[in-house]
């Protein structure tokens, strides 16, 4: 099947008027470039609230202390509540999940916002940012225990 010059002298002309769009586009003459702020402007701004990122939460109103422990404390025995909601020896489980559970409050307490104290204090709210946090720090405190050595055969390791 034969192509007709007026459809390939078409084709290329498409061709090259793309290539060349994307050259002049790619161009610049460097007068419209602006400077970055200077370090000093920087923070200027970021303390005025004039740069909003909406990827990062505000650290606008910090976590007292003692907010921090009240949740510490508050979540660790709502923890402890959680896993004993089906044991059928409280006493023995009660102890055995004191201290998992503590280790996970201290571990999500370590990076508390204000919102996620507020929500879980004042309101009685999981906020999915603690679900979260609550994942990552129970890996991090259950899988931190040593694992039993595997049988050595013949003195090998």
């Amino acid at each position: 099947m034969k192509h007709s010059r007026h459809k390939m002298n078409a084709w290329l002309a498409a061709c090259a008027g793309l290539v060349f769009a994307f050259m002049v586009t790619a161009c610049s003459d460097g007068e419209d470039a602006q400077q970055p702020p200077s370090k000093a402007e920087a923070r200027k701004m970021q303390t005025a609230g004039d740069v909003h990122n909406p990827f990062d939460h505000t650290h606008d109103k910090p976590v007292t202390d003692i907010r921090k422990h009240k949740f510490e404390h508050d979540f660790a025995a709502q923890c402890v509540e959680r896993e004993l909601k089906n044991s059928t020896d409280k006493e023995a489980d009660k102890a055995r999940w004191e201290k998992p559970c503590m280790c996970i409050a201290t571990f999500m307490m370590k990076n508390l916002t204000a919102d996620e104290a507020g929500k879980f204090l004042d309101e009685h709210k999981n906020t999915q940012s603690l679900v979260i946090k609550y994942e990552n720090a129970a890996f991090h405190c259950l899988q931190a225990k040593q694992q039993p050595k595997e049988p050595q055969l013949f003195g090998r390791q």
